[in-house]
């Protein structure tokens, strides 16, 4: 179902999916999924796993600023309330999949933003996760010490 965008002057008034009062998306990144929900609310606020808030959840600057990424580069007037349920691998791997399902969720709202994500590389899932382990090596290809005799 397409979502109905009602736009006046610079701002985001409502948004209507079907019957329902959001709009969900999900994000990945290496073995990290994110289920991310966004409505429209007075202020706006984030809650990671039903009861942290960005600043619980991701203790770490670098990872905070990875989550908001998308949101600064849509520069969206609109005040937006967020819930995600991330499960799976890495914290800064987790920041990476919100990221991806929020830039997911900005485009459901406002079409002409995927041009400005894509530029940017928000909106592909980036698919690099580590090899697995071959038998005969003692990692994925590093082989043990070769002796001649």
């Amino acid at each position: 179902m397409e979502p109905i965008i009602k736009k006046e002057k610079n701002t985001v008034s409502k948004i209507s999916v079907g019957e329902h009062k959001y709009i969900e998306a999900v994000g990945r990144r290496k073995t990290s999924v994110a289920r991310v929900r966004a409505t429209i609310a007075a202020k706006n606020s984030f809650v990671i796993n039903d009861e942290k808030t960005i600043d619980d959840y991701f203790k770490n600057e670098a990872q905070r600023i990875i989550v908001s990424q998308a949101l600064n580069v849509a520069k969206l007037p609109g005040h937006l309330a967020i819930t995600v349920k991330v499960t799976g691998g890495g914290i800064n791997s987790q920041a990476e999949a919100v990221r991806h399902g929020i830039a997911r969720i900005l485009i459901l709202m406002d079409p002409e933003l995927r041009k400005d994500l894509k530029k940017v590389g928000y909106l592909k899932r980036d698919p690099r996760a580590k090899e697995r382990r071959k038998f005969g090596l003692k990692k994925a290809r590093k082989a043990p010490q070769w002796s001649k005799r």
